[in-house]
């Protein structure tokens, strides 16, 4: 059964659902309609909810100022050939940045995703791309692109993943950023 609480923020009041489960530990998101919610173990005060929420209020302001933020002007949709041959391009422009590194050419494939922008398929030797990255503008192709390359050094996400990613592409952090607005494409 959700409750809803409020605590004072440093801002002001703070409105949020709070939800009992079975679960380890406390857990904050905010859902696809701006709401704030908080599941916690049955045992858990409420108290350290409240505590959650107004710990991570930052967090959760600039999660609520993308949603309110207007949309990115979206590039038009392609057909799949011409989808294919876009992500080819971005491909292209980045593979000379690892092909240094030992990094084989890898197949490119191409399909619509609803949670990542790329994959990695490194044993296998090929990436595969989101469709929808076509509509996003080309410098953001090409970081999606480079990350998935360098997952060809670097299988996860630790310091040697970002070190690699930091020499190639200094700024990859915030064409990261850049791409969060981007991010209602994948539903």
């Amino acid at each position: 059964m959700e409750q809803l609480r409020q605590v004072e923020g440093p801002e002001g009041p703070i409105r949020y659902w709070l939800t009992r489960k079975r679960v380890k530990n406390l857990n904050l998101r905010l859902d696809s309609g701006g709401e704030i919610r908080v599941s916690i173990p049955w045992n858990c005060p409420p108290e350290q909810a409240d505590r959650l929420v107004r710990d991570k209020w930052p967090w959760l302001r600039r999660g609520l100022e993308r949603r309110q933020a207007p949309p990115p002007e979206l590039l038009p949709e392609l057909s799949r050939p011409d989808c294919l041959a876009q992500l080819r391009q971005s491909l292209d422009r980045v593979y000379p940045l690892t092909q240094p590194l030992g990094v084989a050419y890898p197949q490119l494939k191409i399909r619509a995703m609803r949670s990542q922008w790329g994959n990695c398929h490194w044993m296998q030797g090929y990436i595969t791309l989101n469709t929808a990255l076509v509509r996003c503008p080309p410098r953001l192709r090409d970081y999606v692109a480079l990350h998935e390359l360098v997952h060809f050094l670097h299988h996860d996400h630790g310091p040697g993943f970002y070190a690699v990613m930091d020499a190639l592409m200094p700024q990859w952090r915030q064409l990261r950023q850049e791409l969060k607005p981007y991010a209602a494409l994948l539903r």
